[in-house]
């Protein structure tokens, strides 16, 4: 591999796991140089597929005004939250973006958990069949009379390995396997397993942070989501809902948080009373760990991957160790 192309590092982990401050950290630490390193500049290109959407802050846990002062950030207020924004995309935008950051003498560092995103960049895109309208369409109403188990059992039939890491309700994916199987007559897995690709893989330093204690994590999910309440998070939802352009099922509005929101809003609506915080706070937190839960499984099984216990003391100096030895200065 040329020098001149070493591999992007990448800072994973689940929700809550403190991503966004270690960034911000090595960001700092890479600018002061020290310890004979010459001083660098880091800017961020967000592996999130929440923070692409425009008036989605708080639900998201955007970085604030000040983070994005300090550290040019990429990938984040991108769309409004009507489009939708694919992983091919992704690859796309963050592969010209880490061309042009290196171009200018600084250096890309992935930031997130959006885990599809970082596989599609890792790995490579297979080619598939372009959306199709109309498919996607009878789908919808099939999915509207006979509810969506029914169709990831359908899945199960044709493209047994797609069905088998597809949750019955994740309703987009759902969509997108069956479409390319009725368009095609070949399961996803069949064309993800295709040789060729449309982008070449991109190599990565994966540090990853991992809780030891789950139970650490799920502290901090909570106290997020009850600072997120506090800020505003429920006015939020309702100014987005009051657009009148937005419906629940599209990728934004199904994000965790926000399709509990919407939810709660909806109960509220309906039976003229007040919004149960309560309800919404221990579904929002349930389903933030479910989340969390998923994320931890796909980091597992990559086994190139440097864990870090996030829930470590130490964790920091490790990690700024260790992004130092993976990525040295010529």
């Amino acid at each position: 591999m040329s020098p001149l192309h070493p591999p992007v590092l990448a800072l994973v982990g689940p929700t809550a796991s403190g991503k966004t401050a270690a960034a911000m950290a090595l960001a700092a630490h890479w600018a002061q140089g020290g310890q004979g390193h010459a001083p660098r500049t880091m800017e961020i290109i967000s592996v999130d597929s929440a923070l692409v959407y425009r008036g989605m802050d708080i639900g998201t846990a955007k970085p604030n005004a000040a983070e994005l002062a300090q550290v040019r950030h990429h990938l984040i207020d991108i769309r409004d939250p009507l489009q939708a924004y694919s992983a091919a995309e992704f690859v796309q935008d963050s592969t010209a973006l880490i061309a042009d950051i290196r171009s200018r003498g600084a250096w890309p560092v992935l930031v997130g958990g959006t885990m599809l995103y970082l596989k599609a960049l890792q790995q490579g895109l297979a080619p598939l069949p372009p959306a199709d309208a109309h498919i996607r369409a009878a789908i919808e109403a099939q999915a509207q009379a006979e509810g969506w188990p029914a169709l990831h059992a359908e899945l199960a039939r044709v493209d047994p390995r797609s069905a088998q890491r597809l949750a019955p309700h994740d309703s987009q994916r759902l969509q997108r396997a069956l479409e390319v199987f009725r368009l095609s007559g070949r399961s996803l897995s069949d064309w993800h397993a295709e040789s060729s690709t449309t982008t070449p893989p991109q190599p990565l330093h994966l540090l990853s942070l991992e809780p030891m204690n789950r139970d650490w994590l799920h502290q901090r999910i909570a106290q997020r989501f009850d600072a997120m309440l506090a800020q505003g998070f429920l006015e939020e939802v309702q100014a987005l809902r009051a657009r009148g352009d937005l419906p629940p099922d599209l990728p934004a509005m199904r994000c965790v948080g926000y399709r509990q929101a919407w939810e709660a809003l909806d109960w509220a609506q309906n039976t003229g009373q007040a919004v149960d915080l309560r309800d919404l706070r221990d579904k929002g937190i349930f389903a933030t760990r479910q989340l969390a839960k998923r994320q931890i499984t796909w980091l597992r099984s990559m086994p190139d991957r440097h864990p870090i216990a996030c829930d470590d003391p130490q964790a920091l100096p490790q990690l700024l160790a260790l992004a130092d030895q993976l990525c040295p200065v010529a």
